[in-house]
């Protein structure tokens, strides 16, 4: 707008008169600007407030989507073919009543025999009793959902599911680690059988035994409430297990994985290692027993123990893998039904087939009374 160097004095001049009207002018565009800022500003204010308040709703309705509320999971089961449904009604109700049948005659056999008022045959009826609990957290319920072909099962009864079967699984394992020191006593150290194997150790250490269940499985269930899921809520099972259920979830599993295998290696690995300790000193000691008839008793006492040992173990060892190295579904489900319905299942004919007190006492349980078949002879 200024000249460096004006060619005449006339110039000079009109440039000094024209520099107020220039600088007004200037005054007066700042100032419209500067109104229009004014004008716009709430509302490119008002603008991106929107678009924020829309970005938060649309964040929230995208994590809603992924993270749904769970109201029911939907149960696979065995097979969806619906020619199969009636015999797997059959098969599965016939089993689970021969297993309620099997332990509870064991229980009464046990019971109604002083004979068997021992530490080995309480430790016996408290087993039967966990069998027949531990098989009715899963198959009664499995039973109806084929009846009605509706398998499913609420978040609250899912979690509930897995806290019991935890508990009796549990329980189980510990069961059959002291069964096993019972015997370990009862071969190794005869004499002093009665002073360590009494009747107030042996309530203690089924109460310390169904305590840490309890706990283990209060522990598993509680990891699990913090658990969030998407919309894939399908179990390839006939009942909710804690892998599938960490399976599902959505959210960092990290910690329940943890304490999964934690809790394996410290209560199932170790006592695994109690039990084979106990045999490899129990098998040492009967070798060395100089009477053949003692050798061949000492073997019955613990064949159905064993039995039961493999039965149990092995496929729980067969879930285990299952579920880690396999991606069938099918196989996964076959090898929880090994552990959740026929180890139940054949454990009263373990002990009652291979057992000669038990099969005596279950022939009396049986038998009729003679005031029984006086009446009848009347």
């Amino acid at each position: 707008m200024w000249h460096r160097k004006p060619a005449t004095l006339l110039a000079l001049r009109e440039q000094i008169e024209n520099a107020p009207a220039a600088i007004s002018m200037t005054k007066v565009t700042r100032a419209a600007f500067d109104r229009v800022i004014d004008v716009w500003k709430p509302t490119a204010t008002t603008l991106s407030t929107s678009c924020n308040h829309t970005d938060q709703s649309l964040f929230k309705n995208m994590e809603s989507e992924n993270h749904t509320r769970v109201a029911e999971f939907q149960l696979l089961g065995l097979s969806e073919d619906p020619d199969l449904q009636p015999i797997l009604l059959g098969l599965f109700l016939s089993m689970y009543l021969v297993t309620v049948l099997g332990n509870l005659l064991i229980i009464l056999a046990v019971s109604s025999d002083s004979h068997l008022h021992t530490p080995m045959y309480f430790f016996l009826y408290n087993l039967s009793f966990t069998d027949i609990c531990f098989s009715s957290t899963t198959v009664p319920k499995m039973v109806v959902d084929i009846h009605k072909q509706h398998k499913t099962i609420s978040y609250k009864g899912c979690l509930t599911q897995i806290c019991f079967v935890l508990v009796f699984v549990g329980l189980e394992n510990f069961l059959l680690t002291v069964m096993a020191y019972d015997r370990y006593v009862a071969i190794c150290n005869p004499l002093r059988y009665t002073v360590i194997v009494s009747p107030h150790v042996c309530v203690l250490l089924i109460m310390l035994s169904l305590s840490i269940s309890i706990v283990d499985a209060l522990l598993h269930t509680l990891m699990a409430l913090r658990l969030s899921f998407c919309t894939d809520l399908t179990f390839p099972h006939f009942f909710c297990e804690l892998a599938q259920l960490i399976k599902l979830a959505c959210s960092d599993t990290f910690i329940n994985n943890i304490l999964v295998y934690m809790v394996a290696v410290i209560l199932a690995v170790a006592s695994l290692i109690g039990i084979i300790f106990s045999y490899v000193t129990i098998f040492s000691s009967i070798l060395r027993m100089p009477s053949t008839r003692a050798k061949h008793k000492a073997f019955s006492t613990c064949g159905s123990h064993l039995s039961v040992v493999a039965l149990f173990y092995g496929t729980g060892f067969g879930v285990y893998a299952s579920s880690e190295f396999s991606t069938s579904s099918s196989s996964s489900a076959i090898a929880s039904l090994m552990y959740t319905v026929v180890t139940p299942l054949m454990n009263p004919f373990l002990y009652s087939l291979r057992n000669r007190d038990v099969k005596e006492a279950l022939k009396k349980l049986i038998r009729p009374s003679p005031f029984v078949k006086s009446s009848h002879v009347l």
